[in-house]
This record gives structure tokens, sequence and C-alpha cells, in this order.
């Protein structure tokens, strides 16, 4: 696939996260940021975090950078007419494939976003936006934690006995961002065989709820209470599935089958846990506790390292319970990982992209300061430098 433009108003995570998947496969991303405003200039999310940039505008905070590595950056105030016509004067002059935004959908027509006014200027533009609950609900703003409220992953999320808890990664923001970057990919392709451009809007919700196929339609199918509520490191349905203490540590067990649970008895320590009423999942989900509590005692007498070595020649799925530091150090993603170079030239890594492709980019440009490329943007979009100085005069740009 051809390296396409992107032109995206964003902030935040979702969306600066579904643009990075574009960025990782070497299109070109132009995030735009707004002029002006009672804070610190452009996407909040620049200022969160440690600073690690070693400049004076310390606008590339730790939390900011990993998203938005691979970018180039330039800011326009489009709540102005004339700035709206510059966004659209961009669209043509740098061939935008792609324009992204996720403000909220009240603010799409006052400040010339909205898909008709932008797709009026640029015919077969693909167009996507992320939002709380999608243009139904213009006025909803959204972020991560509250939308796992409302979609019921914290009534999922946590110990029975416990209150309910976030999950510890923000999976709501990266999954609607997952599903632009997915449309966004159906759409070119639509766009190949018919020529049309499109509309796409996420809701983070919906979104979200697409994931509850586990759990939301057990509601109609006579479910207890407990399949559908916490319940901690266990799996619902799989018994025993948990995380068990060893003698040094921790390891967690995951039994899917029949089979599997014979293969686990079979291993030195862990026949007491066997029984006919026990040999099929239904009937350890009705022992469920008991089960639990003689596979915790199994495990207990075992050093890890010398039970994940027993299960795994058992061919019985096992993990150790990294840290974050341990992950970076897996031999499967050691040599996949993302690179980026801080202003000092020190290489950081940033997360492996999600599947591997041919060609993509594993080393990306530092994030780019607030407007750091306004100027060349605006150059190559075909004005003139006292055109540019003007704009900068008036306020327009930044």
């Amino acid at each position: 696939m051809k390296a396409r433009t992107v032109l995206s108003l964003e902030q935040a995570l979702s969306l600066p996260y579904a643009t990075l998947r574009f960025a990782q496969l070497g299109w070109r991303v132009i995030r735009i940021e707004a002029v002006g405003g009672d804070g610190l200039p452009g996407d909040p999310n620049r200022y969160i975090g440690a600073p690690v940039a070693g400049d004076d505008a310390n606008d590339r905070r730790s939390y900011f950078v990993a998203p938005n590595v691979g970018k180039q950056a330039i800011a326009i105030d489009l709540k102005r007419a004339e700035g709206q016509a510059l966004l659209r004067r961009l669209l043509v002059a740098l061939d935008v494939d792609v324009f992204c935004c996720n403000t909220l959908p009240r603010r799409y027509a006052p400040l010339g976003i909205d898909y008709d006014s932008l797709a009026a200027a640029r015919p077969g533009l693909i167009w996507a936006g992320i939002s709380a609950l999608g243009p139904d609900a213009p006025d909803t703003p959204g972020y991560d934690p509250v939308l796992q409220a409302l979609a019921g992953y914290m009534e999922l999320t946590g110990a029975a006995d416990g209150p309910p808890t976030l999950a510890g990664v923000p999976v709501i923001d990266l999954k609607a961002g997952d599903e632009v970057f997915a449309q966004v990919m159906r759409a070119l392709l639509e766009r190949a065989e018919t020529g049309q451009g499109q509309r796409i809007d996420v809701s983070m919700l919906q979104a979200a709820a697409s994931w509850l196929i586990t759990t939301l339609p057990l509601l109609d199918f006579g479910c207890e209470p407990h399949e559908v509520r916490r319940s901690g490191n266990e799996h619902r349905k799989f018994i025993p599935t948990n995380v068990y203490r060893s003698a040094d540590g921790y390891l967690y067990i995951a039994i899917g089958s029949d089979a599997q649970w014979q293969r686990l008895c079979a291993i030195d320590g862990f026949a007491g846990c066997a029984s006919a009423a026990r040999a099929t999942n239904e009937g350890r989900q009705k022992d469920r506790a008991a089960i639990q509590r003689d596979v915790a005692a199994a495990v207990a007498p075992w050093r890890s390292a010398e039970l994940a070595a027993a299960l795994c020649a058992a061919g019985l799925p096992n993990a150790p319970i990294n840290d974050i530091a341990a992950v970076r150090d897996i031999p499967a993603l050691q040599q996949r990982l993302t690179t980026t170079q801080l202003p000092g030239g020190t290489t950081a890594h940033m997360p492996p992209m999600a599947v591997d492709v041919a060609g993509a980019r594993s080393q990306l440009a530092f994030a780019p300061r607030y407007g750091e490329h306004t100027r060349g943007v605006l150059a190559e979009a075909g004005l003139t430098g006292p055109e540019v100085a003007q704009l900068f005069e008036l306020g327009l740009v930044a």
C-alpha cells in the first residue's frame, strides 16, 4: 500500500494512538493543535509526566512522547473562518487522504471540520471521528476511565469481594484507536473500488461494548450472577485458571480443556486434585472453590521456574507475573521494539507494532514540539514567506 497523508486534529490518547499506527507504516501524519486557549498551548497531554526532551518549552513530557513519535505538528486557529479556509487549502495542497478528529461532535461544524465541509473541499476524503458516545450524544465528553465504568469493565475487573477496579491499561482508548485504524483501512479499500470517500464515527462506548462477547450475551442465557461480575484472577468458565503462589513467587496457570486437566493432575504433587467428578469442566465448575484450594496447595511447594518447566513439558499454558521491565526483555519482543531518539541523542524504546509489517518503520522521529512544522507545512502548501508571516501576525497559526 502506498504511503498516505493523514491530517488529524488530535489530543489525549485514543486518536494519537490510532494515527501512530499510520506513522509506523511510513504514512505522513500531521497533527493539528489549537491556537490560544486558557491554559498551556496545544494538547494537554504534552505537559503530563516527566520532562524528557531537554528543551525550554518543556512541551514533550514522557506521557506524550510514545503516541506521537514519527509525526509532524502544526497549530491553526479553527475557531476563525480564516483558519478553517486554511485547513481546506491544506487538504487539497497536501493531497490529504484521511482527516481525523477526537473533539466533541457538537464542535465539528463550528470548527469547520465536519465531514460535509471537508469532503466538499476534498472529494474522496476519508473522515474519522472518535467521541464518547458517537454523534448522537454531541455534548458528552469521554475519557477512558469513565468509559470503563459506563461499559461495565470495572464491574468485571477486580476481586469478587472487592470494589470495582480499572484495568491497568487504557483499553477503551486503545480499542477506539484500533477501530479508527481498521475502519480507515476498510474505507480506503472501498474507495479504491468506488472512488467514494466516507465518514466514520467511532463511539468509545460502542467499541468497548463490542468486546463484551463473553459476558453480555449471557444475560439472555439464564446465567448466574457470578458469571457477569468480578472474578479476580480466575476465569469465569475454565477451571482451574488463576494466579497461584509458588515457593518463591507467583505463576499464572490456565487450564482450558479436560485433556489439559488430566495432564495437570499427572504432574508430581497434583494427583490429589483429581476425582471422577472433576473430570469435566462442568464438574469442575460445581467444585471450583475446592479445586482452587487444592491446586494452590499443589503449587505451593514448587519453585516457579521448576513448575513452569514441568507445565511446559506437559503442554500447559503458564506464565510468570512479569513487571514491565521484564516484558521489555522478553526475547520475542526485544527485536521488535520500536525506537526514537531524544534530542540529546539517547535512544528510547517504544512498544512494538501490533503486527510485523514488511517495510514498516521501527525507528521514528521524536515527538514534535507544539507547532514545530507550521512554517514548513504552510510553505509546502504554496504560501509565500510574507503570507506565512501575516498568518503568524494575525494569530491564525502558531
